[in-house]
């Protein structure tokens, strides 16, 4: 079943707390609040999604951009 973004955020905006395991960065970024990310199960990054986005372990780990 696929959820779609306009259904998280009605569950978010109703005051709900979702905890969303995907791979779609795009719609992770579009309705987090808070992102953690993952690499060979290690906490790598945690926090708003704008500073998750520029970490450097994060771009390295997915991007493959020097840490």
């Amino acid at each position: 079943m696929k959820i779609s973004d306009a259904i998280l955020s009605r569950l978010r905006a109703g005051g709900l707390t979702v905890m969303l395991i995907e791979h779609h960065v795009e719609l992770v970024m579009a309705i987090s609040d808070r992102v953690t990310v993952l690499d060979e199960g290690r906490v790598i990054a945690d926090g708003a999604p704008s500073t998750v986005q520029s970490d450097p372990a994060v771009l390295a780990a997915y991007l493959g951009a020097p840490a």
